[in-house]
């Protein structure tokens, strides 16, 4: 049986020669995995380019009732971006958040409002032409809210993870000092009250905002585990 569903892609892995399969998360079925025979290949060039991390899809699917690993029958582009893929900011972002939104959706069911919320949020970011260094801040604390763990102030944030961080053994931030989550709670608050005007002073505090959120979420993810290209966002923070 065929389906037909708009998709963001989260990732791929090599498959074979000149396959791949690209873990899709799909408006109609939730999160998927696809076969995509021959997108490797020299010639037609370009194809894969298709499936780098947040591409908006339109998807001729094929489904199981057995659920599993199946194949896609057509896919084009559904929204071409203006910007993500050339500037190395952004796609550090993107990819920086599309492998923690990898690991933290597994349902494999139609979920609207949280499509919808990704792929708004994607589309948002790609057209931002300024003020974008809070993005990444600004998406996981919007994920959040619909994963069930969504917080509503800054000191649900900060206590949870100071606690955490008092139990023998747990991974501390090297500023969690009294007086530092503090401000980091200010600035929390900021983002979940009025984002479009939260003022974050340069990107060391960013990033240190972003380590605090991170432990949050595993905290509350089962084996959320390490996330690898959080170094290489760290230094485009730097930047920002």
């Amino acid at each position: 049986m065929l389906i037909k569903t708009r998709g963001i892609v989260l990732n791929y892995m090599r498959y074979r020669e000149t396959s791949i399969i690209a873990r899709i998360y799909t408006e109609e079925l939730g999160l998927q995995s696809y076969v995509v025979n021959g997108v490797r290949k020299a010639k037609p060039p370009g194809r894969i380019a298709l499936f780098q991390p947040f591409t908006l899809l339109e998807l001729v699917a094929y489904t199981s009732r057995n659920g599993g690993l199946t194949r896609l029958s057509e896919y084009r582009c559904a929204e071409p971006f203006r910007s993500l893929p050339y500037d190395v900011r952004k796609s550090s972002v993107a990819l920086f958040l599309s492998e923690i939104t990898g690991r933290v959706l597994q349902e494999e069911e139609k979920n609207e409002p949280l499509f919808s919320f990704l792929h708004d949020s994607i589309l948002a970011f790609d057209r931002q032409e300024e003020n974008f260094e809070n993005f990444a801040l600004e998406f996981l604390l919007g994920l959040s809210q619909y994963l069930g763990f969504g917080p509503e102030t800054g000191e649900q944030i900060t206590s949870q993870v100071a606690f955490a961080s008092e139990t023998p053994g747990a991974v501390t931030s090297n500023s969690a000092t009294a007086m530092r989550f503090q401000e980091f709670e200010a600035y929390f608050d900021a983002l979940l009250r009025q984002p479009a005007t939260a003022s974050i002073p340069n990107g060391r505090v960013r990033r240190e905002l972003l380590g605090v959120l991170i432990r949050y979420y595993q905290l509350h993810v089962e084996h959320l585990g390490d996330i690898r290209s959080l170094a290489v966002l760290s230094e485009v923070l730097a930047e920002l």
